[in-house]
């Protein structure tokens, strides 16, 4: 990955640890401004450090969502310093609509969701994201971490087209050959009903 000039001293040490463990932080294009980032696979715990160590050595203010006990006392300030948005699914009211008009707002905004939702193996992805983005008029794009090839990065951007099948193709074929820490955990790319 290609520094920017004079990079931040969070980015070098980000760059450093990816370097010292092995993992390539793969980004070829700069995302758009404002998109959702799908985070995926998630099969375990390490799948959040890497996250973080992505945010970090790729320099991007990137903002990701999670359930909202990870940001209870003592680590929730960090947790939200880290880019951490909490959700609590039980009381969580419109999540989809919330998000939608956040990012109308915002002139800049990456938001990574794992669309998983969980590190067991799940039948299907959540779609939230898909109706996030699409309400929001913003593209997704194909994050990934990779254990085969220990890399993490950004894959290709793609603009929804409200047909949620045909656009859950493309993911799909993306992800195919992407392994997570652990492949039997890995939730089948789909929608539910599909």
């Amino acid at each position: 990955m290609a520094l920017a000039p004079g990079p931040r001293l969070g980015q070098r040490l980000g760059l450093a640890i990816a370097s010292a463990t092995g993992w390539k932080v793969e980004v070829n294009e700069p995302p758009p401004a404002r998109c959702v980032i799908i985070g995926a696979p998630h099969t375990s715990n390490w799948d959040f450090l890497l996250a973080l160590l992505f945010r970090f050595a790729s320099g991007l203010d990137l903002r990701w969502v999670g359930k909202h006990t990870l940001f209870r006392w003592p680590f929730g300030g960090l947790m939200r310093a880290w880019g951490g948005i909490p959700i609590d699914r039980g009381k969580s009211e419109n999540f989809v609509e919330q998000m939608a008009a956040t990012f109308r707002a915002s002139d800049a905004l990456l938001v990574a969701i794992a669309p998983e939702g969980t590190r067991s193996r799940a039948a299907y992805w959540r779609s939230g994201f898909y109706y996030i983005a699409l309400g929001a008029g913003v593209p997704i794009v194909l994050g990934y971490a990779d254990y085969d090839r220990r890399a993490v990065g950004l894959g290709p951007t793609l603009h929804p087209t409200g047909d949620i099948h045909a656009d859950f193709e493309v993911i799909r074929a993306f992800y195919a050959g992407i392994k997570g820490k652990k492949p039997e955990r890995q939730g089948t790319v789909q929608v539910r009903g599909s």
